[in-house]
């Protein structure tokens, strides 16, 4: 899969180029492109976030997928302004395509903390009408289960203690390509 790689990292950077008004380079158009996939794009400078935005469930054809998240992490990510072009020659981008998610079944909070993977799972934490997600790259930063979950907690807008009945999670792997440094 590294042609496809190179290739969504082209598609990436090109969607944001163009809407900068600047210059794009050409990809290869790979069959792949146009099977259904779920990315996230990730945009760093000098090594901090700078965007993401991404999808969870497959439901578009993947190069449209990655090109929509790329604009979106680019220019709609709300912790971020909008990406100037004086910004792009020194933004990475990184895209991650996503495995389906798969229901992780718990008795309580250990045992959930319990089963997770580090380095190795995306988790999706519901509950109610929250929902947040971590990619597997979130473990660089919060390495122990109970500080990733914690976290995620927060990322759902609910308090790092929380646990009850009606929370759900999903795991989900990810295969992730980035560009070279600036």
């Amino acid at each position: 899969m590294p042609d496809l790689g190179h290739a969504l990292l082209i598609l990436a950077r090109n969607a944001i180029a163009s809407q900068l008004g600047q210059a794009v380079r050409p990809t290869d158009d790979l069959p792949a492109l146009h099977e259904p996939g779920a990315t996230f794009v990730t945009l760093t400078q000098r090594g901090q976030l700078r965007g993401c935005i991404g999808s969870l469930e497959a439901w578009r054809p993947l190069g449209v997928d990655v090109r929509e998240n790329a604009l979106a992490a680019a220019f709609r990510d709300p912790r971020f302004p909008p990406l100037v072009a004086a910004e792009l020659p020194l933004t990475r981008v990184e895209v991650s395509l996503l495995t389906p998610a798969i229901a992780l079944p718990f008795t309580d909070e250990a045992d959930a903390l319990a089963q997770l993977r580090p380095g190795e799972d995306g988790i999706i934490f519901s509950c109610g009408s929250r929902r947040a997600t971590f990619l597997p790259q979130v473990w660089e930063q919060l390495p122990a289960p109970a500080l990733f979950m914690a976290h995620l907690k927060q990322k759902a807008g609910l308090p790092a203690a929380y646990w009850g009945p009606d929370v759900r999670l999903e795991r989900y792997g990810v295969t992730k390509w980035k560009e070279a440094p600036p």
